[in-house]
């Protein structure tokens, strides 16, 4: 598949999306979160952003790129924090994963995976973020829903 090819496949994402997670807040704290992913550079990335509401999350801003060795993708992350990850990233058309078991510009204190699955309309995506501390057992870190607005 030419890069062209696999970078079409992600007009899926193209949009505004409403983030609902289930991250641990303070009683009566409403939460907000959006994403958005738009097409730069003469549609050879696809750029996300995100913002919560939440002190304690962060906001980023992730570049996804087409990997030209393969049908899958690297998503370049920059949070907030000032934390810089690479993720592997896979996209059928209708299952997400990300990916990060290495150390990359960040020291590998814990390997992360998340998979996402479109529903059958294309305005959801219902997927989670697992964590592992010690290489072998992967645990559930959180719930993660996208719904698009737009």
């Amino acid at each position: 598949m030419s890069a062209t090819d696999a970078l079409g496949r992600l007009e899926a994402f193209v949009g505004s999306w409403d983030l609902e997670a289930s991250l641990p807040a303070p009683p009566g704290t409403d939460v907000r979160a959006r994403t958005e992913f738009e097409w730069v550079l003469d549609r050879t990335f696809l750029l996300q952003r995100s913002e919560i509401s939440l002190p304690e999350a962060p906001s980023g801003l992730m570049l996804i790129a087409a990997d030209a060795d393969s049908d899958a993708y690297r998503q370049h992350y920059f949070d907030s924090r000032g934390v810089v990850r690479t993720y592997e990233m896979t996209f059928d058309g209708r299952v997400w994963t990300l990916t990060r078991e290495k150390p990359d510009f960040t020291p590998l204190d814990f390997s992360q995976r998340f998979t996402g699955t479109f529903e059958d309309d294309g305005t959801t995506i219902r997927g989670g973020w697992e964590i592992c501390h010690d290489g072998t057992n992967w645990e559930h870190d959180f719930d993660l829903t996208y719904s698009k607005i737009e």
